[in-house]
């Protein structure tokens, strides 16, 4: 493990005001489902679509990495994107899905994990990259399935994805009931030219 100053950061389109408060409105009523009280669920204020997380990066990389998020930005076109549906993750996730430019998505996902590894940052293997907003998290398997129907023929208002944003997080403190975690927007790039 490295001594030195590093930040936990991740690479995330984040949803416009318009689109968090519809979604919002139709998350409030899931929190009187049977079951709601064990859920974690995330603040409003630390929705996004994570695109590449990238751990703790050490702040001498940080250079390098801002100029590589800027070119593949620059090197992606804004597309539509809407909030729509909803999905788990095993019994530990539920999140809400996204609609529009997806294949957009998913190569702006891949450039931005590039430019991570080509910054230094050390990566994770890959996955297949599924867009998701989380919603709620558990800390043992539950059953999540009355959350994913509930919200499943959710669709918002479609936006235009139009940048990208590097969000560090600031852990909650352990041992503090309904702490939760903190983003801050370091730096952000519009997408295209």
């Amino acid at each position: 493990m490295s001594s030195r100053p590093s930040q936990r950061l991740f690479v995330a389109v984040l949803p416009p005001e318009p689109a968090a408060e519809e979604l919002a409105g139709a998350v409030a009523p899931l929190h009187g489902l049977p079951g709601a009280l064990n859920l974690r669920w995330t603040a409003r204020a630390g929705w996004h679509y994570t695109l590449a997380f990238l751990g703790n990066v050490d702040e001498e990389l940080l250079p390098e990495l801002y100029s590589r998020l800027e070119r593949a930005a620059h090197r992606t076109e804004p597309f539509p994107l809407r909030i729509h549906g909803s999905g788990r993750f095993d019994g530990r996730a539920f999140w809400a899905g996204a609609e529009g430019g997806l294949d957009t998505m998913r190569l702006l996902a891949e450039r931005t994990r590039a430019a991570a590894r080509r910054s230094g940052v050390e990566m994770e293997e890959h996955r297949r990259y599924t867009p998701h907003l989380t919603l709620a998290r558990s800390r043992v398997p539950a059953d999540l399935t009355p959350y994913t129907a509930a919200l499943e023929g959710f669709g918002g208002t479609e936006w235009e994805a139009a940048e990208i944003g590097l969000v560090r997080s600031h852990l909650p403190v352990d041992g503090v009931p309904g702490q939760q975690p903190r983003y801050e927007v370091v730096r952000t790039w519009p997408l295209g030219r």
